[in-house]
C-alpha cells in the first residue's frame, strides 16, 4: 500500500507537488507561496495554458523551481470529489518517488478522502511479473497530505485506511490464477485474518457431507481440489453470545470450466475471478475487523473448483441440498446457486442472521442486462434493497433492483426433483438464479448482488486500476457502518 502522511503545507525540496485548486479561485496557501517564489511564474503559466480549475482539468509544470521536480496542478470544480481527485493524481505523479498534495484549502475529511482515494488507485498486483524494466514499474512510494489540520485529517483516514486494506485484499484474491488460489489455499489465506481479531472456522468435505451438502459437493466432486466452506466471526458487540448478526456470503468458484457443460475456450482464463463473491466477503470482513466495527457480523464463503473430471456431476443428476430440497441439475454451469444454497442453509440454521446478503457472479446475463455499470439487486426486503442501492451509490458502487416473482419461479419446476438449477431458456437468466436462491432463505430479509458484470474492469478508472475491483466492499462497509453498528 502507498505510504501516505499528513503534515503541515510546506514546499517540498525535491518530488512532485500537487496543487487542488478551486474553479475561478485565486492562488492562496501554498500555491500563493510558490507563485511568489516564482516571482508571478506560476499564475501566468496557468493561464497560458488556460487552467481555471474546472473538475478534471489539469496543467503540469517541470522543475518549476527549488528542488520541485514535477508541478501538478489539479481543478477541484464548484463540488469537489476528493475522493476522485486523489485516484486521478496518482497516474500523473507515478514517475515520482514522493510527492507533496497541497490540501490546505480542504478540510480534514476532505484531505482524507483524497488520501483515500489515492491509495486506492495506487493498487497493483505485481506479484507474477520478474521481468518488467524498472522503467515500466511506477516509482511513487510515499505521498504526503499537506493539510491544514494533520492530526484530524490522519485520524479520518484511519478508517478509511482499514477498507482501503480490505479492498486490496479482495483484489489479490481475485487477481490470484487459479492453480495458485485452490479452495484450500482460499481457506489457509483467511485463517491469516485471525490476526485481526476474526474468528476463523474451516469446514472440509467430511464436515460438510455430514452437514448434508450435497449441491455444493456436487459441483466439487470433478476437481482433485477438495471443496472448502469457512465461516468468518466479528463480535463487534462485545457481548457473549452473538444475537441476529449481519451476514454476507460468499461464492467462491476458484475456477469455473462449466464441469461437463463446458465453457466455450474464448475467454475462459477470465473464471479465475468466478470466486470474487467470496473474495468480496473475505475483504469485507477484514475491512470491518480492521476498523473495529460495532456490530455483530458472519461472513461465509463456499469455496470448490467446477471441472469436468472423471467423476464431476453430470447434466440430468439430482442432488440433495443440506435443507433437503431436492435440485435436477440440468446445466452444470449454473453451479454458483448449488453452492450459495448449502452455504445460505447452514447459516440460517446456525446464526438466526438479522439479515443476509450474498454476493456472487452468477449469470452472464446480468451483463446483457445492465453492462458493466451496475449489479443486479434482487432482494425479498425493501427496507434492505434501499439502503445497499444507497450505500453503493455514496461510494460509487451502483446497484439496480431487478425483479422477482411467481412467473420466473415457475421457469425451475422441475418434473422430478422439487426444482431444477435453470430455467426454461436464456431469457430472464439472472431473474430465475436469484428465483433458486430464494428458495433457500426461509423468508429471512435477504439480498442477492450479482457481480458478474462488476467484480473485473477492463479499464482504468480514478479509484480502480484496471483488474479487480473489488466491488461490494465499500458499499457493504457503508451499509454497516450507516445502519447496523451503535
Amino acid at each position: 500500500m502507498l505510504d501516505i502522511a499528513f503534515a503541515k503545507p510546506a514546499l517540498p525540496k525535491s518530488g512532485a507537488l500537487v496543487l487542488p485548486i478551486a474553479e475561478g479561485a485565486a492562488l492562496t496557501g501554498l500555491a500563493a507561496t510558490l507563485d511568489a517564489a516564482m516571482e508571478g511564474g506560476l499564475g501566468r503559466a496557468l493561464e497560458a495554458a488556460g487552467f481555471k480549475g474546472k473538475k478534471g482539468q489539469s496543467a503540469t509544470l517541470w522543475a518549476p523551481a527549488g528542488g520541485i521536480t514535477k508541478l501538478v496542478a489539479l481543478g477541484l470544480g464548484e463540488t469537489p470529489d476528493t475522493e476522485k481527485l486523489g485516484g486521478s493524481l496518482v497516474p500523473m505523479i507515478s514517475g515520482e518517488a514522493a510527492a507533496m498534495v497541497a490540501a490546505d484549502g480542504l478540510t480534514a475529511e476532505q484531505a482524507a478522502s483524497l488520501a483515500m482515494g489515492a491509495a486506492l488507485r495506487a493498487y497493483r498486483f505485481d506479484r507474477y511479473r520478474t521481468m518488467e524494466k524498472a522503467e515500466d514499474k511506477p516509482k511513487l512510494a510515499k505521498l504526503t497530505i499537506g493539510a491544514a489540520e494533520p492530526a484530524a485529517a490522519k485520524a479520518a483516514f484511519a478508517p478509511m485506511k482499514a477498507v482501503v486494506e480490505g479492498v486490496f485484499l479482495t483484489r489479490d484474491l481475485v487477481s490470484e490464477p487459479a492453480n495458485i488460489l485452490t479452495p484450500a489455499e482460499f481457506a489457509d489465506r483467511l485463517k491469516g485474518l485471525e490476526k485481526l481479531g476474526l474468528g476463523i472456522e474451516v469446514l472440509g468435505p467430511k464436515e460438510m457431507k455430514k452437514l448434508g451438502f450435497g449441491a455444493l459437493l456436487g459441483v466439487a466432486q470433478g476437481s482433485i481440489n477438495e471443496p472448502r466452506m469457512v465461516v468468518m466471526k466479528w463480535n463487534g458487540s462485545g457481548r457473549k453470545k452473538m444475537d441476529k448478526p449481519l451476514c454476507f456470503i460468499g461464492k467462491g468458484v476458484t475456477f469455473d470450466t462449466g464441469g461437463i457443460s463446458i465453457k466455450p475456450a474464448g475467454g475462459m482464463e477470465d473464471m479465475k475471478w468466478d470466486m470474487a463473491g467470496a473474495g468480496t466477503v473475505a475483504g469485507l470482513m477484514a475491512a470491518l475487523a480492521g476498523r473495529k466495527a460495532k456490530a455483530d457480523i458472519i461472513g461465509i464463503v463456499g469455496l470448490v473448483e467446477n471441472m469436468p473430471g472423471h467423476n464431476a456431476q453430470r447434466p440430468g443428476d439430482v442432488v440433495t441440498s443440506a435443507s433437503g430440497q431436492t435440485i435436477e441439475v440440468i446445466n452444470t454451469d449454473a453451479e454458483g446457486r448449488l453452492v450459495l444454497a448449502d452455504v445460505i442453509h447452514y447459516a440460517i440454521q446456525k446464526f438466526d442472521p438479522a439479515f443476509m446478503v450474498d454476493l456472487a457472479t452468477l449469470t452472464g446475463a446480468i451483463i446483457v442486462a445492465l453492462g458493466h455499470e451496475h449489479a443486479g439487486l434482487f432482494a425479498n426486503d425493501e427496507e434492505l434493497a434501499a439502503r445497499i442501492i444507497a450505500a453503493g451509490n455514496a461510494v460509487g458502487e451502483a446497484a439496480w433492483r431487478m425483479p422477482l416473482g411467481d412467473a420466473y419461479d415457475k421457469q425451475i419446476k422441475s418434473d422430478i426433483a422439487d426444482m431444477k438449477n435453470v430455467g426454461g431458456g436464456r431469457a430472464g437468466g439472472s431473474i430465475t438464479a436469484a428465483c433458486f436462491i430464494q428458495r433457500f432463505v426461509q423468508g429471512k430479509p435477504w439480498a442477492h448482488l450479482d457481480i458478474a458484470g462488476t467484480a473485473w474492469s477492463s479499464k482504468d478508472s480514478p479509484t480502480i486500476p484496471k483488474g479487480a475491483t473489488a466491488y461490494g466492499v465499500r458499499m457493504l462497509d457503508r451499509l454497516v457502518a450507516e445502519h447496523y453498528e451503535g
